[in-house]
């Protein structure tokens, strides 16, 4: 599809003229003449594609000028953690507390859950995810024991050890 068309070198491009203001700008284009020989229409065919080729003329950037009495102000964003997905198990804890205190372990979930509280108010966190684990894990003991407890009191009440 290519025949007969005879492909030219780039000019040799040197470093961009400008600031990264104007290099991101697309080049300039020349103005085509009415008649192109096939080795002209493929140099400006592959001119208009690159953003660093000699199409582009040497003349000082107008940025450059305001570079020197410009100020550059610096704008920070702080970005915060979203902290409302890390769960402080509160409620379990007070549940724990209350009611299945068993050997106090209700009463550390409790601790721990309050822990979690305070370091999200702190944005610490991966503090609060490593508490809201070990309050997690408190209260999972909790309830597994003081139920398991409650279960055997059931099954001594109904089959006291009399009977045996």
């Amino acid at each position: 599809p290519f025949e007969g068309v005879a492909w030219t070198p780039r000019p040799p491009q040197g470093p961009p003229q400008g600031c990264f203001a104007c290099i991101a700008k697309p080049p300039a284009l020349r103005q085509a003449s009415p008649v192109l020989s096939p080795s002209s229409a493929v140099y400006l065919m592959e001119s208009k594609s690159c953003k660093g080729d000699s199409l582009r003329s040497a003349v000082p950037c107008k940025h450059s000028v305001e570079k020197k009495t410009m100020t550059n102000p610096t704008t920070v964003i702080e970005i915060y953690p979203d902290t409302t997905e890390v769960n402080d198990y509160y409620l379990w804890s007070i549940f724990n507390f209350v009611y299945l205190n068993f050997c106090c372990l209700g009463f550390i979930a409790l601790a721990y859950s309050l822990k979690v509280r305070d370091k999200k108010l702190l944005n610490d966190l991966n503090g609060a995810v490593e508490d809201a684990k070990t309050a997690r894990l408190f209260n999972i003991t909790s309830s597994a024991l003081a139920t398991f407890c409650i279960i055997l009191i059931f099954i001594f009440l109904r089959y006291p050890l009399t009977d045996y």
